[in-house]
């Protein structure tokens, strides 16, 4: 994000773009599948597909720009960013007890030269997935209560806790890390380096244990997942693209 005050940042990396959001998600429930995002079953051309709403930043004046294309045999959103930053977000209420494993696809054509997720000047990824959580103070710790608490007085309504799953340049895949601007987002690399580029990738991640890791506290629920691809801090150019995402009960 392009130098953002603090508010604007823990909006981006938090998850409170559910603020605006006004209605659930609805998705397909089979055997023990959510289907959270079937951007395959989307048409040609669409800049916003059907349950999601676009994220944008006032400070940001300039936007991703996102499109339901066709790569190969599968429909998919493709994501441009150019010195820019917005996202696609979607609400839903899951809990990461019943359904921990998160599945998707992504593939970028390109790294950032810049991107560093040290450094809030590099914070900025071809391809990232957000995962939101509500604040429930019975699932949470006391210090982390009156941060939140505390936190709501001076920039209003922000979430208790985000993992953000990046493909990042440098940082060796499975650090995990606290947000270059607020430690309620924690940052997971899932890729780094060009070995993968230009090839779609399949993940697949244990939320609830990588909240546990992340946070050192039990989850609560899950109220949002947002994609993002962002260039605004390192003034660069991105091209990604993003399949399909499911919730899955865990595999017995």
């Amino acid at each position: 994000m392009g130098h953002p005050s603090y508010v604007t940042r823990a909006v981006l990396v938090g998850g409170a773009l559910l603020c605006e959001i006004t209605s659930l998600c609805a998705w397909a429930q089979i055997s023990g599948v959510l289907e959270v995002a079937k951007f395959s079953q989307g048409t040609v051309g669409q800049t916003v597909p059907e349950g999601w709403k676009p994220l944008t930043f006032k400070k940001v004046p300039k936007q991703t720009k996102y499109e339901v294309v066709r790569d190969g045999e599968m429909l998919v959103v493709k994501a441009s960013s150019d010195a820019s930053a917005s996202g696609l977000t979607k609400e839903v209420k899951i809990d990461p007890r019943e359904y921990p494993i998160v599945r998707w696809r992504w593939k970028v054509e390109n790294l950032l030269k810049n991107s560093d997720v040290s450094r809030q000047d590099g914070d900025d990824y071809p391809a990232r997935l957000y995962i939101t959580f509500e604040y429930d103070p019975d699932k949470v710790g006391f210090s982390k209560r009156l941060k939140y608490k505390a936190g709501r007085v001076i920039f209003g309504d922000i979430p208790i806790g985000a993992l953000n799953y990046i493909w990042e340049t440098k940082t060796p895949v499975g650090t995990i890390v606290e947000n270059a601007f607020t430690d309620f987002a924690q940052m997971i690399v899932t890729e780094s380096g060009p070995q993968k580029v230009g090839t779609w990738v399949d993940e697949e991640r244990n939320i609830h244990e990588d909240y546990r890791k992340a946070f050192g506290e039990e989850p609560p629920l899950i109220n949002g997942v947002a994609i993002m691809s962002d260039t605004d801090n390192t003034k660069e150019r991105a091209v990604a693209y993003y399949g399909d995402i499911i919730f899955m009960k865990r595999q017995r």
